[in-house]
């Protein structure tokens, strides 16, 4: 049965959520290219006056990068917990969740040469 809804629960909730985005972005190196870009990718939509929906786009699709680097960092965790011995099946988990985020940083690229490319030439 589920617990009751409290506010405390609720606010202790974030809490934990912001412990996990802090975790991802401090001790995950890939995260920090993800942030390196991120950074840049700010800078450029302010110099070059990108439009509205291309904003929503490049928040869509940052947002999307982290999600999947925040996953697959969960994944990678809880395999390592469940099966700390080398196993095949643990290893092809890893790769596809690591796969996840190969794919959302193709996308972002994909979005973000699309609103750019025009922009430079």
């Amino acid at each position: 049965m589920p617990s009751k809804f409290t506010l405390n629960k609720r606010i202790l909730s974030f809490k934990f959520a912001f412990k996990g985005i802090k975790h991802l972005l401090i001790r995950q190196h890939n995260a920090w290219i993800h942030l390196i870009f991120t950074v840049l990718v700010i800078i450029a939509g302010f110099i070059f006056g990108i439009k509205q929906i291309e904003w929503l786009l490049i928040c869509f699709a940052i947002g999307f990068v982290f999600t999947a680097e925040a996953m697959n960092t969960a994944t990678e965790l809880m395999v390592d917990k469940i099966s700390p011995e080398q196993d095949k099946q643990a290893g092809l988990i890893k790769d596809l969740a690591a796969g996840a985020v190969l794919i959302s940083a193709i996308t972002a690229a994909a979005i973000g040469l699309i609103i750019f490319i025009p922009k430079i030439f």
